[in-house]
């Protein structure tokens, strides 16, 4: 991975540490969000899916833009978090996205990508695709603020 990444850091939180963490800490997405699956996690990089719901599909047949942006965001979160551990005021202070093309109406892919993680900011990107695609339908750009040990 380029970007100037200190490649020092590795892991401290599995897929499945991860996903219980925010299940507990997010219960309500268990029963009222589209389930989004941590498929992989590895150093600065994440692969999640969102499971296709009728209920995101907006007038157009198209997947809706906040879904599309939640599991960016989401997505962006989960690997931090697998980063640095849990820490439930690692924030979001910025994220842009880019929808290049209408998704299918399939799962949806977000490749995650931590482009620079520092003490207080973490700098990403990620890739959305419809399952099955290799086409990205969305590019998101984001920052993180991370709290200094003493306030998490």
């Amino acid at each position: 991975m380029s970007g100037g990444t200190d490649k020092t850091h590795s892991l401290v939180m599995s897929a499945d540490e991860l996903t219980a963490y925010l299940d507990d800490i997010f219960p309500e997405r268990l029963t009222n969000w589209p389930p989004i699956h941590v498929e992989d996690l590895e150093p600065y990089k994440a692969r999640l899916r969102m499971e296709f719901a009728e209920s995101e599909v907006r007038p157009g047949g198209t997947l809706s833009g906040p879904s599309m942006f939640r599991l960016a965001d989401w997505g962006f979160y989960c690997c931090l978090l697998a980063m640095i551990g849990p820490v439930p005021l690692a924030v979001t202070t910025n994220m842009t996205i880019t929808f290049l093309r209408k998704p299918t109406q399939d799962d949806l892919i977000a490749d995650v990508h931590i482009l620079k993680l520092g003490k207080r900011l973490a700098i990403g990107e990620v890739f959305l695709f419809s399952d099955g695609s290799e086409d990205a339908v969305a590019h998101a750009t984001g920052t993180y603020s991370i709290p200094p040990p003493e306030k998490r």
